[in-house]
C-alpha cells in the first residue's frame, strides 16, 4: 500500500495532464495590497529558487483545483528575475496563488512589441502604437533658434483608443518636449545651470546610448543613457550628470481600454557633487495635448484637490483626463513612496493658462527644497502613468496607487 502511495505521489509531483512532463518548482502565495480595476505587475527573484532556463519554466495560477496557465516574462538584467500581470478578479479576494513548474520548452511571443526606425523606438501592442521614445535629435520648426533641438523624450504617448496626449515644442514654450526630464537650477562646480529651458543656452540633455530592449508576454521596454550637458563658459560640452532612464509599459492581451508605463530615472553625478535648487518646476514634464483646456478636462490630486488648488499641493498621485476629439483619455501620475520628497509638489498650469487653460502637469520634487547629489552615489526617481481610454475615479486611482506603492507580499515554498 506505501509504494502505490508513493507513485501516486510521485505521478501527481511530476505530471499535468495537458502538458506532458512536468515538475512543480514552488508555490507562490501573493497578497495584493488592494482590490482594483487594473493588473498588478509583479515579480519574484528567481535567484536561488531555480536555476533552469527560461525556456522550460511555466508559470500556472492555482483556482479552486484548476489551473491556467500565465504568461511570464523574465529579466535577466536583474538577477533573473520573472515578471507577470494579475489581472483584476473582484471574486478572487486579495489572495492568488501560483505555482512554478519545470515543464516543455514553449515560445510565448506576447502582444507588446517594439519597432526601431532610424530616429525612435516604439511600443506597440497588437499592432497599435502605444509609445515613441525618440533618440534623434529634433530641430525647432524653420526660423526658430536651433538652441532648442533635444533628443532623448517621449512623444506622442497614445491613449488606447490611439489619441496622442503629449505636445512637442508648441510656440509658447519650445522647450517643451511632450514626457522628459530635464532640471531648472543645478549648481555644479560653483555655476547654477539651467537644463531646462534651452534658449538660456546653459546646459542641456541628449540621448548617449541605449542599454537594454526588451520585448515579450509581460512588457515592452528600455533603458537609456542621458548625458546632462553644461553648455555655458565651454568650448566643449561637459557633462555635469548622466541618467539612465527607463519605460516599461505593460498591457493584457484582452485588454483594451488601458495599460500601465513605469517610468525609472537614475541619476549619478559625473565628478563633483550637483546641488538641484529649489524651483517652481523641474524633472518629470508633462505638456499634455493641445486638444485639452479649462472646458474638456480636469485634475484631481490624491488629496482631492481640483486643477484651482493643487498647483504647489503634495501628492501621491494626480489624474489628469478629459475628451479628446470624440473620445475620451486619462492618465494617473504615480509618485513611487521610494522617491526624494515623496508625497511630491505638484506643479499644475493655472486654468486660464493662455486663455484657454492649456494643460501642463509635473511632479517636482525640488518644488519646495534642494536635491543635493553626490557623485559615486545613485540617486533613483519611480513613477508610474496608467493610460486609459475611460475616465478614472479617485476610488480607482488609489487603489492603482497601492498597486505601484505597496507592492504585493509573496511567500515562496519551494518544493
Amino acid at each position: 500500500m506505501m509504494k502505490v502511495k508513493a507513485l501516486v505521489s510521485f505521478f501527481l509531483g511530476f505530471s499535468l495532464p495537458f502538458w506532458g512532463f512536468s515538475q512543480k518548482i514552488a508555490t507562490l502565495a501573493v497578497e495584493l495590497p488592494a482590490i482594483s480595476n487594473f493588473a498588478q505587475p509583479t515579480s519574484v527573484n528567481l535567484t536561488g529558487l531555480t536555476a533552469l532556463p527560461d525556456s522550460v519554466l511555466r508559470l500556472v495560477e492555482v483556482t479552486g483545483g484548476a489551473l491556467t496557465e500565465v504568461p511570464f516574462q523574465v529579466d535577466p538584467m536583474n538577477d533573473r528575475t520573472l515578471h507577470w500581470l494579475i489581472p483584476p478578479a473582484q471574486d478572487k479576494g486579495l489572495v492568488r496563488t501560483y505555482e512554478l513548474h519545470q515543464s516543455t520548452p514553449k515560445k510565448d511571443v506576447g502582444p507588446l512589441q517594439l519597432d526601431q526606425t532610424d530616429k525612435a523606438l516604439i511600443v506597440r501592442k497588437n499592432g497599435k502604437d502605444l509609445w515613441q521614445y525618440n533618440f534623434a535629435t529634433v530641430y525647432p520648426p524653420e526660423g526658430v533658434d536651433s538652441a532648442y533641438a533635444r533628443s532623448g523624450f517621449v512623444h506622442p504617448m497614445w491613449s488606447p483608443g490611439g489619441k496622442a496626449l503629449t505636445r512637442i515644442q508648441p510656440e509658447d514654450h519650445y522647450h517643451h518636449y511632450g514626457l522628459w526630464n530635464p532640471w531648472t537650477r543645478a549648481v555644479f562646480k560653483g555655476e547654477t545651470i539651467d537644463f531646462w529651458n534651452l534658449a538660456e543656452k546653459q546646459g542641456t540633455v541628449r540621448f548617449a546610448n541605449f542599454v537594454t530592449r526588451s520585448e515579450g508576454p509581460v512588457f515592452a521596454g528600455y533603458r537609456v543613457l542621458h548625458e546632462h550637458l553644461v553648455l555655458q563658459n565651454r568650448p566643449t560640452p561637459e557633462v555635469a550628470m548622466t541618467e539612465v532612464q527607463g519605460a516599461r509599459i505593460f498591457a493584457l492581451d484582452d485588454s483594451e481600454t488601458y495599460y500601465l508605463a513605469d517610468i525609472s530615472i537614475l541619476l549619478n553625478p559625473a565628478a563633483t557633487p550637483v546641488t538641484l535648487k529649489e524651483y517652481r518646476y523641474g524633472s518629470l514634464g508633462w505638456r499634455t495635448t493641445e486638444k485639452w483646456n479649462n472646458q474638456n478636462s480636469e485634475v484631481i490630486t490624491s488629496e482631492g484637490l481640483n486643477r484651482k488648488t493643487a498647483d504647489g499641493s503634495l501628492a501621491r498621485w494626480c489624474i489628469v483626463q478629459g475628451e479628446i476629439d470624440d473620445a475620451y483619455a486619462s492618465v494617473v501620475m504615480m509618485s513611487s513612496p521610494a522617491n526624494y520628497n515623496h508625497p511630491e509638489p505638484l506643479r499644475i498650469w493655472p486654468e486660464d493658462m493662455y486663455g484657454r487653460g492649456d494643460m501642463y502637469a509635473n511632479f517636482a520634487p525640488t518644488k519646495n527644497r534642494d536635491w543635493h547629489l553626490e557623485p559615486g552615489k545613485s540617486y533613483v526617481l519611480n513613477y508610474r502613468f496608467l493610460v486609459s481610454s475611460k475616465k478614472i475615479s479617485p476610488e480607482e486611482a488609489e487603489a492603482a496607487w497601492k498597486q505601484f506603492g505597496l507592492p504585493p507580499k509573496i511567500t515562496i515554498k519551494k518544493e
